[in-house]
């Protein structure tokens, strides 16, 4: 009897225990079950995805993401990498709900045994509760984590697929070396796409999610493989490989490869061109984290062509103006008695800012003919000996300021360099400096050049005058020591590159390339206690009644302010602000002579326009835009057209795309402009641009005192623009051999060696002449038909009916003073200018 009222006491108390326990579970889910975050917001989850940015090739040149992730779909991963992670993570993934208790009870027996014997205890967490803790909660170590992360692992289970899970889990965890996702770690591990991993790398990456920093491949070599094996050997246990399978990739070293297929071209100012646009466009969070795929206009060869020549062009500058003096100085004398003491010294030397690649050196000895230098070799595996001869040294005369004269010639290196001086140089193996002539002569390995970086520096734009893609763009020496993009952000006064839109206005209005214009002194009161404005040309000569050609060709400032009066400045302004040079420029006469400020971008859409036949065109740096799932949701080219949408050929006529460019000024008046400016080339300010042997046209550019220079050019399919000067404004002083610098000695040469490339392996195409055009053979002197007698005989463009007599074109003369205290009204003896079919008159 006692042991029956015994055994119901046990039942009755079990009862109330399992009631008790089953009331503390109910209340333990209840509590930590509140204020839990929404898991079915996971169903429409999209992780931050790296936003990369390609160029018209399709190369790609940047990426932009907090977190460098590459989304892929559970559907287009390989079968075997999904094996790999459910090996390692979680071996019953596919029959648990959430929790796998199998596995709790074990990590419990283990976990018992480890503390006994002071080891780190083991988790039991599931794929699931990864994501749950992944995705919605923190990384906090407690137990209240745990069981809302067990909570929040049942709930998704009920709401999402197996297949979803494993899609947010691999896309999501980190696996070490900047790498969210196993897409990323492929590439950042061993430069693979996922259906390119070999088995043991498959191994590897599953290796990974518990503790990537212990098992890096290359400082923690034996650790990774030891654990890629254990991995292996999972993966054979689950019968996902079999047992030779294992063996064999077991065997296998473990190789990591670097990235490459980021591409080498640097394009930083046009890169942080196309990242500002996007942040206007899709936001800070579109941009990092929206997975866009970025199809930009940069053509990789045009843009190495445009840096090399811009860098190019600043060093030639830079040398001509002398050397300023050593990087930095270290004492020998201080040093130790050590035969390479001075390469710690120099170790510790900061790598100067804008450093295109030379190396730093300390000068050890210094004797007539050459100096001993010291370098670190670049593999950190000790030190190297070099030299640097005085031939290579011939143009570091002292620097005494850009206008000032420069130091004596260099006879010795000693007038240059001091034992004990931090220099740049770069390694040659030949030289021939201007001075000396004759064949290049061969150095030894060991040789350097001296070299310094230099204090001036530019911009430049390449374009497509049909469609206004930017082919390349470089904003100045070195994106690291400025982010300041001179080709879209500086605005500087254009000079001369600003003359062919006065002479246009004034073909649009009845002009033509042989009216006559007098080039004589030209004085305007400018008003009350503001003097007389007295524009002079550059040689400060005068040369008389001359064909308007000619003052393009010369860039004659007379001429050019002559005729702007003429026309009105009124005029001139209206077509800038057309042609998307400068909004509301001021009715002065002074812009004529390009006394406005600009950018380079935007004159190098203005001279497309000319090119282009007259045709208004926007500049773009991005194709079109992808999001992640691969639907354009943005396109520059926002043309129609239906033809094109033909899945296949019938003998369908082809389509017409339609051309929703705004017409500016008449073809006609476009071609003629087009043909002066070739004449700048071919007899021009710019005649070194000639020797390229291909139709080319442009312009230079140079202001008061050279403190702005340019030259703004084009071929019949491609714009070029450059402007060259300090970011502070300041002149840029003599040329060693006499006069000043200006646009043909500093931007023309760059705009050479860009078209040199640029063209090499182009046909030499004319530049398009449209219907209405006559070509007459002229008198480049008098602009009246070619006779036997003339000295200088050109074919010039005219529009039908306005060709010249044999007299000579219309004439455009001037008593030489204008309106007094009015600088847009034309003076006295300047009616305004006749119609195309007017007769000769003077103006």
């Amino acid at each position: 009897m006692r042991a029956l009222k015994l055994f119901g006491v046990l039942v009755g108390l079990f009862i109330l225990l399992g009631a008790a326990g089953v009331g503390a579970a109910v209340y333990g889910l209840w509590h930590y079950g509140q204020d839990l975050p929404d898991y079915r917001q996971l169903a429409d989850y999209q992780p931050p995805t790296a936003t990369r940015v390609h160029g018209g090739d399709g190369r790609l040149i940047a990426e932009f993401a907090t977190e460098r992730r590459v989304f892929v779909p559970i559907e287009a991963m390989p079968k075997r990498l999904i094996h790999g992670f459910i090996a390692a993570e979680d071996q019953n993934f596919f029959r648990h709900s959430g929790v796998d208790f199998i596995a709790l009870a074990r990590a419990v027996v283990v976990n018992v045994q480890n503390y006994l014997e002071d080891r780190r205890p083991i988790g039991a967490s599931t794929i699931t509760q990864q994501v749950a803790k992944n995705f919605l909660l923190t990384n906090e170590v407690s137990i209240e984590r745990k069981i809302k992360e067990a909570i929040l692992a049942f709930r998704i289970e009920r709401a999402l697929s197996k297949e979803r899970i494993l899609e947010l889990y691999l896309n999501e965890i980190y696996l070490g070396s900047g790498s969210y996702g196993v897409a990323a770690a492929a590439l950042n591990y061993f430069d693979k796409s996922l259906d390119e991993l070999t088995v043991e790398e498959i191994a590897y990456l599953a290796a990974l999610p518990k503790a990537p920093n212990n098992y890096h491949p290359t400082r923690k070599t034996e650790a990774a493989i030891a654990r890629r094996n254990w991995v292996l050997g999972r993966m054979r246990e689950e019968g996902f490989i079999d047992a030779a399978t294992e063996q064999d990739a077991a065997a296998k070293p473990l190789e990591a490869r670097r990235r490459t297929d980021l591409d080498t071209v640097a394009a930083d100012y046009f890169v942080e061109e196309v990242r500002r646009e996007l942040v206007d466009r899709f936001g800070e969070n579109g941009l990092y984290e929206g997975g866009l795929f970025v199809h930009t206009t940069l053509d990789a060869d045009l843009q190495r062509y445009a840096r090399d020549a811009l860098r190019d062009g600043l060093l030639a500058y830079d040398r001509r103006h002398g050397w300023r003096g050593p990087a930095a100085a270290i004492d020998l004398t201080a040093l130790g008695d050590g035969p390479d003491a001075w390469a710690q010294a120099l170790a510790e030397v900061p790598n100067p800012p804008g450093n295109p690649g030379w190396r730093l050196a300390v000068v050890l000895a210094v004797e007539k003919e050459e100096a001993t230098l010291g370098l670190n070799r670049l593999d950190d595996s000790g030190v190297a000996a070099g030299r640097i001869p005085r031939r290579e040294l011939t143009w570091a005369r002292a620097h005494n300021g850009y206008d000032e004269d420069l130091g004596p010639t260099i006879s010795s290196v000693e007038q240059v360099l001091s034992p004990g001086d931090v220099v740049l140089v770069e390694a040659v193996r030949e030289g021939r400096p201007r001075e000396e002539g004759g064949e290049p002569v061969e150095y030894p390995e060991g040789t350097y050049a001296l070299r310094q970086i230099p204090e001036i520096s530019g911009g430049v734009v390449a374009m497509d005058p049909h469609t206004g893609r930017v082919l390349a763009m470089s904003g100045g020496w070195s994106f690291e020591i400025s982010q300041f993009n001179r080709a879209t952000q500086a605005e500087r006064q254009p000079g001369s590159a600003f003359k062919p839109f006065v002479y246009l206005t004034a073909l649009e209005n009845g002009f033509t390339p042989a009216t006559i214009i007098l080039d004589a002194p030209f004085v305007i009161d400018q008003g009350e206690g503001l003097g007389k404005w007295k524009p002079a040309n550059f040689s400060r000569k005068f040369y008389g009644p001359s064909p308007m050609r000619l003052g393009i060709e010369k860039s004659r400032n007379l001429m050019t302010v002559r005729l702007a009066q003429a026309v009105g400045m009124e005029k001139v302004s209206a077509l800038a602000e057309d042609f998307g040079i400068m909004e509301s420029m001021p009715e002065q006469l002074a812009m004529a002579l390009g006394a406005g400020t600009v950018r380079v971008i935007d004159m190098a859409s203005a001279y497309a326009a000319l090119v282009n036949g007259g045709k208004k065109i926007a500049p773009t740096l991005v194709d079109r835009v992808q999001d992640r799932h691969g639907r354009i949701v943005y396109r520059h080219d926002q043309r129609d057209c239906a033809g094109c949408r033909a899945e296949f050929w019938d003998r369908q006529a082809v389509p017409e795309l339609p051309d929703p460019r705004p017409r500016l000024v008449s073809a006609t008046s476009a071609y003629q402009i087009v043909s002066m400016l070739e004449g700048v080339v071919q007899r021009g300010t710019g005649r070194r641009i000639a020797e390229i042997g291909k139709p080319l046209a442009g312009k230079t550019g140079t202001t008061n005192d050279s403190k702005d220079t340019w030259f703004m050019g084009f071929s019949p399919d491609l714009v070029f623009g450059v402007f060259v000067g300090f970011d502070t404004p300041a002149p840029l002083g003599k040329q060693p051999w006499g006069g000043q610098e200006t646009g043909s000695s500093v931007a023309a040469p760059i705009f050479k060696a860009f078209m040199e490339k640029a063209l090499a392996d182009q046909p030499a195409i004319p530049f398009r002449t449209p219907p209405g055009v006559r070509m007459v053979r002229i008198d480049a002197d008098t602009g009246a038909l070619a006779s036997p007698s003339s000295r200088s005989v050109i074919s010039e463009a005219f529009k039908v009916g306005t060709e010249p007599g044999a007299s000579g074109g219309r004439r455009l003369l001037d008593g030489g003073d204008g309106a007094p205290g009015d600088e847009t009204a034309p003076s006295a003896a300047a009616p305004a200018p006749a119609t195309d079919d007017a007769p000769s008159g003077l103006y």
